[in-house]
C-alpha cells in the first residue's frame, strides 16, 4: 500500500488534515504547538484507491526542547519511507525560515511533493496563496483542513500521483491487535522500539513523552500483528493538562479496540494502585492480558526473587490471577522475545473455540461430582454447556433454576474450565440460562 507523509513546521494543521483524511479523530489536535511527536499512521480511501497516511511532528531546527531533535529524526524517517510527501504550509503567516528549510530537505530527498496551503478559510485568504510558488514546487493547492475546503481536489491529485499498486497485492488482513499499556515512564515506547528493531517511537526520560496511540504493523519471526504503543495513564487527580487528558482517552480507546494488552509495570515500584486501575480497565473490557515487569536489571536478586515477585503480583490480581508474568529489561534487551511469545500464546487462547461435545465431555462429570448447592430445598441440575460465538471466551450453562446459581459456583466452573482447557491470560465470562 502506498504511503503519503504529511510534513510541515509546527501548528500548520497537519494532525487536523490527517484526521480529515482518515475520517476519524485519531490524532490529538490542540492549539499548542508541538502536540504531535511520533509518527502516526492511518488509512485513507478516495475514489476506490486506498493508501496509508502518516502524520509527523512539526519540523524545527531549534535545540531548546529535549524533543526537537527526536521529532526531526521521525520526520526524516517518514519522508524516507513515503511514496509521496504532502508539504503543508499556512496562508496567513507566509513563507517562514522553517518552511524554506523543509522545502530544501524535500528537494534533496528526491521524493514527489505536493504543496498544500492550509487555513484558507475565507475568500480573502486566497490572495495569500500565490506567494508559496516561491518554494519551488509545481503543484500547489489551497485547502482548509478544519472545514474540508479544497481537500477533494487535493485528494484527486494525491491519488493521481501515487505509484500504481500491484494488482495481486493482498488486502490488509484483520490482524491481532496487541496494545502496550501502563503508567508513564515504565518503558512502553522502549519496548515497542526493541521489538521492532528500529527507533519507531520517541523515547526520553521525561514522563509523558508519548501522546498519541501509535500503531505499527509487526511482521517478523513468523508473527504478524498490529502493535500499539499508548500514552502513560495517570490517576485522574494527577491529570491537569488538556493534552494529557486526550492522551489518556486515546490509550483507553486503544485498550477497547485491542485483543491482547501487555501491562508494563516498573520493577522498582511493583504493582501500585494505578497499575491495578489499568488492569481493572483491561478486565472490564474482557481483553487478554500479559504482565511485563520492566527494569528487572535494577533489582537486587537471589534465586527466589523472581518466583516471590510473580506470586506477589498474582495475589494482587485475584481472582483473575491466571496471567503470564514476564520479567524484562528493555534497556539490556533481556527476555524481549518472551513477551512476544507470551502475547501470541495468550491471543491463541483468547480466540480458542471449544467444540460443544468436547466441552460437555470435560465439564459434566465435574458438575456431577460437585453439583450446585441446593437452595431452599430445590435441587439445581445443569444439563449441558456451550461456548457462545463472541470474541472473548464466554460460556453458557443451561439448567432448571438459573436464578439460584451464585457467584462462588460460577468461579468454581471457571476454575474447572481453566483446568481442562488452556485459557491462560484470558478472562472467562460465564452465563447461566434457563433450559
Amino acid at each position: 500500500m502506498s504511503l503519503v507523509a504529511i510534513v510541515g513546521r509546527p501548528n500548520v494543521g497537519k494532525s487536523t488534515l490527517f484526521n480529515r483524511l482518515v475520517g476519524m479523530r485519531q490524532a490529538i489536535v490542540d492549539e499548542t504547538a508541538g502536540v504531535t511527536r511520533d509518527r502516526h499512521y492511518g488509512r485513507c480511501e478516495w475514489c476506490g484507491t486506498e493508501f496509508s497516511v502518516v502524520d509527523t511532528g512539526g519540523y524545527t531546527s531549534s535545540d531548546e526542547d529535549v524533543f526537537e531533535e527526536e521529532i526531526r529524526k521521525q520526520v526524516v524517517l517518514a519522508i524516507e519511507e513515503s511514496d509521496l510527501v504532502l508539504f503543508l504550509v499556512e496562508a496567513r503567516t507566509g513563507i517562514t525560515d522553517y518552511d524554506e528549510e523543509i522545502a530544501d530537505l524535500l528537494r534533496r530527498s528526491g521524493k514527489k511533493v505536493i504543496l498544500a496551503v492550509n487555513k484558507v478559510d475565507t475568500g480573502d485568504k486566497m490572495y495569500d496563496v500565490p506567494q508559496f510558488y516561491a518554494l519551488g514546487f509545481e503543484e500547489l493547492f489551497s485547502i482548509s483542513s478544519a472545514n474540508g475546503g479544497g481537500t477533494g481536489d487535493l485528494l484527486d491529485a494525491i491519488v493521481k500521483a501515487l505509484p500504481a499498486e500491484d494488482e495481486d497485492a493482498a488486502a490488509f488482513p484483520d490482524l491481532p491487535r496487541i496494545t502496550i499499556v501502563g503508567k508513564p515512564n515504565v518503558g512502553k515506547s522502549s519496548m515497542t522500539n526493541a521489538l521492532l528493531g528500529v527507533d519507531r517511537n520517541i523515547v526520553t526520560p521525561v514522563a509523558g513523552t508519548t501522546r498519541d496511540s501509535i500503531e505499527t504493523h509487526f511482521n517478523k519471526f513468523g508473527y504478524d500483528f498490529m502493535l500499539v504503543d499508548t500514552a502513560g495513564m495517570r490517576r485522574k487527580s494527577r491529570v491537569h493538562e488538556d493534552l494529557e487528558f486526550y492522551s489518556v482517552m486515546r490509550a483507553i480507546r486503544a485498550v477497547e479496540h485491542s485483543d491482547v494488552c501487555v501491562l508494563m509495570v516498573d520493577a522498582q515500584t511493583g504493582i501500585e494502585a494505578q497499575d491495578m486501575n489499568i488492569f481493572n480497565l483491561i478486565q472490564r473490557n474482557r481483553k487478554a492480558c500479559v504482565v511485563v515487569v520492566n527494569k528487572w536489571d535494577a533489582i537486587e536478586k537471589d534465586s527466589n526473587t523472581m518466583k516471590e515477585y510473580a506470586e506477589a503480583i498474582r495475589s494482587r490480581l485475584q481472582p483473575f490471577s491466571d496471567v503470564p508474568v514476564i520479567f524484562t529489561s528493555v534497556l539490556k534487551k533481556q527476555r524481549i522475545m518472551n513477551v512476544l511469545e507470551a502475547a501470541m500464546e495468550v491471543y491463541a487462547n483468547y480466540s480458542r473455540k471449544i467444540p460443544t461435545s468436547q466441552l460437555n465431555e470435560a465439564m459434566l462429570p465435574e458438575i456431577e461430582n460437585w453439583p450446585p448447592p441446593a437452595w431452599k430445598g430445590k435441587y439445581i441440575k445443569i444439563k449441558y454447556c456451550t461456548q457462545l460465538p463472541v470474541k472473548s471466551p464466554t460460556f453458557a450453562f443451561f439448567c432448571n433454576l438459573p436464578q439460584y446459581i451464585k457467584d462462588p459456583y460460577k468461579r468454581f466452573l471457571e476454575n474447572k474450565l481453566r483446568e481442562h482447557f488452556p485459557f491462560t491470560g484470558c478472562p472467562i465470562q460465564i452465563f447461566v440460562r434457563q433450559k
